[in-house]
Order: structure tokens, then sequence, then C-alpha cells
């Protein structure tokens, strides 16, 4: 039984050190590989809100609609994310809220969500209201 073992263990005993150090060696590498996965690349910046109050609201229809369409409310509070460097840079204007109607026909009584724009690193977050009512021009 000891002469068995003795086999087992020093026969070839360079090679089977240099496997089991190339097999950890090839452990830790994926390890590592995982682990800066999981992290992100580009360290987190802190991202702030910043709400603009009273912004009007567009309507946009198609060329060939030529009723007098109206929406309420007329204005609504967009808030925006972004890093503090972009957000004080950014001004109302750079923000369109819209409301598209092309395609609507005859329909009546009528909500339609808004649709929010932003410059490249704002992201919209919130939107109040979220929808407008489109008011429709009475025909007598």
């Amino acid at each position: 039984m000891i002469a068995f073992l003795r086999y087992l263990f020093l026969e070839d005993f360079w090679l089977k050190l240099c496997s089991l150090g190339l097999a950890c060696l090839t452990w830790i590498a994926i390890t590592f590989a995982l682990v800066r996965d999981q992290r992100p690349l580009a360290p987190v910046s802190h991202l702030h809100d910043r709400t603009f109050a009273n912004l009007p609201v567009l309507v946009m229809s198609s060329a060939a609609d030529v009723r007098n369409v109206r929406v309420n409310p007329k204005q609504v509070d967009i808030t925006v994310q972004a890093e503090s460097r972009v957000l004080d840079l950014l001004q109302a204007r750079d923000i369109h809220v819209l409301v598209d109607l092309t395609g609507i026909e005859g329909a009546q009584k009528l909500r339609k969500r808004i649709e929010v724009s932003t410059p490249a690193g704002v992201t919209h977050v919130r939107v109040d209201p979220q929808e407008v009512e489109v008011l429709f021009p009475t025909t007598e």
C-alpha cells in the first residue's frame, strides 16, 4: 500500500506540480475576470434631479388637419435627471413637450400621453400630469 501511495504522488512529481500550478492560475484568472465584469467600467457619477415648471405643451398634427385643437392643461411640469454639470447648463428651451395628434380623425373626449424630448445625457424622470385632454372645436 505504501508503495502504491509513493508511486501515486512521487511518480512524475514535477509534471503533476506544474499541472496543479496551471490549474490554480486558470482559476485565479477566471475569478478575476468575473469580478471585473461585475464592476462598472466608468466610475458612477452622481445624478441629480431638476424640475422645470410650466413648460408649454406643443400640439403636433398633420398638415391636412386644419382644426383648431387645444389641450388641457397647456403647461406641465417636467423632472429630469443628469449629472450636475449638465443640469447647470440645461435650460427650459432645451426640453420639448409635445402631444402627437397625427392620425386622429373624429375622436371626442380624447386623452393623449405626453411625449418629452431631452438633450443627450439628460433623462426625463417624471411628467406631471402624464396625459392631457384633447379639446376639439365644437361644430354647431
